[in-house]
């Protein structure tokens, strides 16, 4: 060990009055700062004590070093990224993105004061679920409606007040396991319900959920697949008919449908997924669905139904654990009156990007490659295929347009990384030794951005 390098080591005052790490204390705080330098000069000090360095420090290279260990402990850890996959409803990048309205919903309820319980016209307590309430039953046919904060939530607490202590009779094809290994048959053991499976894993038929009603059954619930599907041989029991069944034996039927959507999606090439209207008006007594999914709104699980059914649960203690907080609501009301006005599909991000043609999709991947081109960049216009994410429409994919980018000199995988870990990460593909951006989920305004980090990235 060099005891003369040791004594090189610049003291912590030394180098917070270096213009660069001053400029530092400007730009973010006096206490990000010196606790960078503090860390920088302490890894130094070990790295001379344990051999690992032989070398004199250089004050350049540690005021550099001191900039990247603020800016990277001033950068927010939830941030904003450019989502080049062509997954609309990607689930680790934060599913549906807000309609502007439903942001600048969220913002203003955030910083002041509100309505969420208190009735104006009344002058008193008000319900928090009733901003929305209105526009949910309007919208579904529902008698009722309320929200807490998932969908996963909303089964549990429909579970709990309506079947703890007895039986709920289900599909064993619709056994669904949702993200984070969140199992049905785990929902309803937590709750107090116990499983009756019936059926099989590719056909179950009314007369299954018939023979397995018994004195200690509760419900019938119906599961919608929305993250998988078993195709082939296969058999299931239609709403309409489970609710018919339920009615008769005088048991409440219950439909979670997942991603849940509030308009025919057969017209933008996706089948096979039911809208909330169709299983209210089969007679479900209850249905839950997602907000941030096809709904295109905030995180929240939404429950209608009737009346009867929908008064135990907010009677139940649980609902209060899973209650919505202000800003949920306020962004899911200005997502639900674009429904209502009828703007949804151009003013939800979301079934805006779902809705995109082809043509629209290529016009727009043309115009990031010519940008990309004047650059510098090697890139061109390819087909591709995008998936809807988010545990919907499984199975099925829109058709779409990337640029693909083919590197020179580093790879492929070198630039993925570089674009992901810059400051504003961009996050792409990697398919055929090619670095691909899909237009589906890229905005125009996101252009610039990406050009800069390709040409920073390819250097």
């Amino acid at each position: 060990m060099n005891q003369e390098y040791l004594r090189a080591i610049p003291k912590v005052d030394e180098l917070l009055r270096e213009p660069s790490v001053q400029a530092l204390a400007e730009r973010y705080s006096a206490r990000t700062a010196t606790d960078a330098v503090r860390a920088v000069l302490e890894d130094l000090r070990r790295e001379l004590l344990s051999g690992g360095r032989d070398t004199p420090p250089d004050k350049a290279a540690l005021c550099a070093a001191v900039e990247a260990v603020a800016r990277d402990t001033a950068q927010p850890s939830l941030r904003s990224v450019i989502n080049g996959t062509g997954v609309v409803l990607h689930t680790n990048m934060g599913r549906a993105c807000m309609s502007e309205r439903a942001a600048e919903a969220a913002r203003a309820v955030a910083r002041s004061y509100n309505t969420l319980e208190y009735d104006v016209e009344g002058g008193c307590r008000g319900h928090r679920c009733a901003h929305v309430e209105g526009l949910l039953t309007r919208l579904t046919g529902a008698e009722s409606a309320l929200v807490v904060n998932n969908n996963a939530a909303a089964v549990l607490l429909i579970l709990s007040a309506m079947a703890e202590g007895g039986e709920v009779v289900v599909s064993r094809g619709e056994l669904v396991e949702i993200g984070g290994s969140f199992r049905v048959p785990e929902i309803m053991e937590t709750c107090g319900a116990r499983l009756r499976e019936v059926g099989t894993t590719n056909k179950t038929r009314l007369g299954d959920y018939e023979k397995a009603i018994g004195s200690d059954t509760r419900a019938l619930m119906k599961v919608h697949t929305s993250n998988f599907r078993v195709v082939g041989f296969t058999e299931t029991v239609s709403p309409a008919a489970l609710a018919a069944l339920g009615r008769s034996r005088g048991l409440p039927v219950i439909e979670d449908l997942g991603s849940g959507s509030l308009v025919n999606l057969a017209r933008l090439g996706l089948r096979d997924e039911p809208t909330v209207q169709e299983s209210v008006a089969a007679g479900m007594d209850v249905v839950s669905f997602s907000g941030d999914k096809l709904l295109g709104g905030p995180q929240a699980g939404i429950i209608v139904g009737r009346e009867e059914s929908l008064s135990l649960l907010r009677e139940h203690p649980l609902y209060r654990a899973v209650r919505v907080d202000k800003m949920t609501l306020a962004a899911l009301e200005a997502t639900l009156r674009a429904y209502v006005e009828e703007t949804a599909e151009t003013e939800l991000p979301t079934l805006a990007m779902l809705a995109a043609s082809p043509e629209m999709l290529r016009m727009r991947a043309q115009r990031l490659c010519a940008l990309a081109r004047e650059a510098g960049v090697d890139a061109e216009v390819v087909p591709d295929e995008d998936q809807v994410g988010g545990g919907s429409v499984p199975t099925q994919t829109l058709p779409s347009f990337a640029m693909a980018v083919t590197p020179g000199r580093g790879g492929v995988d070198a630039l993925e990384a570089a674009m992901r870990l810059r400051e504003k990460p961009v996050i792409g593909r990697v398919a055929h030794d090619r670095y691909l951006l899909d237009a589906r989920t890229l905005r125009e305004d996101e252009f610039s951005c990406i050009v800069d980090a390709l040409r920073e990235s390819l250097q």
